[in-house]
């Protein structure tokens, strides 16, 4: 899994190639992505790549809650690392009942096979044995080709090709650091509304490679309800005291007046003896901003798994839970 981390730069320099792309449906500008677990994190990425992106990413069985139109006029891209997952096929065959346009991105599996069967345009992800969360990087320039989003593809491709930028290596000893002032805690992530996919991804990695509990949310809403749960007494301590946050600060983007809610929660909570960790997100470009940020993530969470002596790769529970489904 390390060399996954460290190899993760050349995920950007990946060229995706599009099969079936005559069968592309013309001037699409309405997008579905369903996936679930890693496979859907990339869609949440993209509408912060582009936030005018008319984009409904779906985790769930069969189609959205969209009108009769507007499932007529979108494009269902399928995604499963896998190719095996249950709830995307459903999507897929539920898609193809309705002759919704489909697409595809995926390693392998059932998926593949029926896209190439029903000759649906797709990607097919390069099957190097990582992770569905480690495979962002293929995940999302996969989805930027099936929307032919050509231009964010090559910025990302020249973003992957400038090593010196984005060098995991150099982020191992901030995740490390970040690791070992965690050990012992429940984290809890909390970033703007825009940049709360960031925060969810981190949560993930959490859950997943660290093999621990991990929360997020997102500023504003938070300050309206969520923030009272650690209004903590003398009878409430108790249930509290294992938590630790991490605010996901962005100052060249984020709005001030959530720069300034970000400042005062974080006295607030000080004051209630709370652990706090400040991560910056920042970087050259947004793709800097967002991979520099996710690369940490997983550094910290695979240095915790070492710390609480887990497997910081496979998922068991998940698997288990499969089977008994």
């Amino acid at each position: 899994m390390r060399e996954a981390f460290l190899n993760f730069p050349q995920q950007l320099i990946w060229e995706p190639k599009l099969e079936n792309k005559d069968r592309l449906p013309r001037g699409a500008n309405r997008f579905v992505v369903a996936g679930m677990g890693g496979s859907h994190l990339a869609a949440d990425l993209l509408r912060m790549l582009d936030p005018s992106l008319r984009l409904t990413v779906h985790k769930d069985y069969g189609l959205p809650p969209l009108s009769t139109d507007e499932l007529a006029e979108s494009f269902v891209i399928c995604s499963s690392y896998s190719g095996n997952t249950e709830e995307t096929l459903d999507v897929y065959n539920a898609a193809a009942k309705l002759r919704i346009s489909r697409g595809v991105a995926a390693v392998g599996g059932r998926l593949l096979e029926i896209a190439k069967r029903d000759a649906v345009p797709y990607v097919q992800l390069p099957d190097t044995g990582i992770q569905p969360r480690s495979a962002l990087g293929f995940s999302v320039k996969a989805l930027l080709k099936l929307m032919g989003k050509d231009e964010i593809l090559r910025e990302l491709v020249g973003f992957g090709r400038s090593l010196q930028v984005l060098r995991a290596e150099e982020l191992e000893d901030r995740g490390r650091e970040l690791a070992e002032r965690l050990k012992g805690y429940i984290p809890i992530i909390y970033a703007s509304e825009r940049n709360y996919p960031i925060a969810y991804n981190w949560k993930i990695k959490f859950n997943e490679t660290g093999k621990i509990p991990a929360f997020c949310n997102a500023f504003p809403e938070l300050n309206h309800n969520e923030m009272t749960g650690f209004d903590i007494n003398d009878t409430t301590k108790n249930l509290s005291e294992r938590f630790i946050f991490i605010l996901l600060e962005d100052s060249n983007d984020d709005h001030p007046r959530i720069q300034k809610r970000m400042e005062v929660l974080t006295k607030l909570l000080k004051s209630r003896n709370f652990k706090i960790e400040i991560q910056e997100l920042e970087g050259v470009n947004i793709f800097h901003k967002i991979f520099s940020s996710l690369l940490v993530a997983d550094w910290a969470s695979f240095y915790l798994a070492q710390a609480y002596g887990v497997d910081p790769e496979q998922v068991p529970m998940v698997e288990q839970f499969k089977k008994l489904i």
